[in-house]
């Protein structure tokens, strides 16, 4: 009751949107102020030492006559986003960071900050939209209008309180070049910038992930490469330094191409085999959440029902699927066709049409 009194108070009028001072964010803003939104930026520092990032969001903010709020939450990313992220590597699972930090990080940042500015508003610059269902009031992640730069699969751990005050503003943009154009035409500096990196808290320049985790304390020790039934045939150097599915980079010829079929953290191995023992109709997922009952209790209707989508990776298409649930809360997604290298850590995301409704983290066979 008394949320609902405070959300009446919050003004529709103000937006808080993360203003990253990529060009997407900033596109974003232009539309939104174009529709009459008092726009409020937010940049987000994520490591609490990234000078260059928080100067040319002020200079955006300044550019396009908006406030802007910048805070370093460095503390609880480490916590939340990068201590998972190597401790996952370090299991031989392969994380996908923005997963976890969107509902832990960037989207309860957002409406703190808008909570704080009295405005109802969020906003982001993701190529994805939202929808509310008219009979049940349930509001879901929607796919955006382009399939290339669709972003649908990494929202998907988001609840209600969140998805019922967002706004974004790229759903229905169609590539990248058009949002480009628009920023362009308003005069941004930004505007044939380089799109970001895939993992925003390591400067890929100056090192890679294995080094970084390594610096952390998350090094791993060397075991073997080992085939289905366990023969040794050769010495890996870290779980870590592989994912499922790889064929470069193994360091072992063995005469024809051979591919990462499993990581075993136990026994620390590496298990090597042809690219046909990647393909599996069943994948196994854990910590599911479901837009509709915001926990990881599957909706009744979704059983083993007709017409859902599924897809293991993000730039994976969907494919049809049938969802199970185990005795222990796990989801079991029962793919017509066989999906290759289903990859632990990994997201596998469930859609039913161009909705959202749900996901999880993928388990190894």
């Amino acid at each position: 009751m008394q949320m609902r009194t405070i959300m009446t108070t919050l003004s529709k009028n103000k937006i808080v949107l993360g203003l990253s001072g990529g060009v997407d964010s900033t596109t974003a803003a232009l539309l939104l102020k174009d529709q009459g939104f008092e726009v409020i930026g937010f940049y987000f520092d994520v490591m609490g030492d990234n000078a260059d990032g928080k100067r040319a969001a002020e200079e955006l903010a300044e550019k396009m006559e908006i406030p802007l709020h910048i805070m370093d939450v460095s503390e609880e990313f480490s916590k939340s986003v990068i201590d998972n992220f190597c401790s996952q590597y370090a299991c031989g699972r392969t994380p996908n960071p923005c997963v976890v930090c969107n509902p832990a990080i960037k989207f309860k940042k957002l409406l703190e900050i808008a909570d704080r500015e009295n405005a109802y508003y969020i906003a982001t610059g993701h190529y994805v939209g939202v929808t509310k269902d008219d009979t049940s009031g349930i509001y879901y992640i929607q796919k955006g209008s382009s399939e290339k730069k669709d972003q649908s699969y990494m929202l998907y751990r988001l609840g209600q309180q969140v998805l019922s005050r967002l706004i974004l503003p790229l759903a229905d943009m169609k590539d990248k070049d058009t949002v480009r154009r628009l920023a362009r035409e308003n005069d941004m500096p930004n505007a044939q910038a380089a799109d970001s990196q895939e993992i925003c808290f390591i400067d890929e320049e100056k090192e890679d992930y294995v080094s970084f985790m390594e610096a952390r304390g998350f090094a791993c020790s060397k075991g073997h490469f080992v085939d289905a039934e366990g023969k040794i045939l050769g010495e890996h150097q870290g779980i870590n330094r592989y994912t499922v599915g790889q064929r470069k980079g193994l360091g072992i010829a063995l005469g024809k191409p051979v591919f990462v079929t499993k990581i075993d953290k136990e026994k620390n191995q590496v298990v090597l085999g042809d690219n046909a023992d990647l393909f599996h109709t069943e994948v196994v997922s854990a910590e599911n959440f479901f837009t509709e009952t915001g926990c990881g209790e599957i909706p009744e209707r979704l059983l083993e029902k007709q017409g859902i989508t599924a897809k293991i990776r993000y730039a994976a298409k969907p494919a049809p699927a049938v969802l199970h649930k185990t005795c222990d809360g796990r989801v079991v997604t029962v793919f017509e066709q066989p999906q290759r290298a289903a990859t632990p850590g990994q997201s596998i995301v469930f859609y039913d049409g161009d909705r959202v409704v749900g996901g999880g983290f993928i388990e190894p066979y």
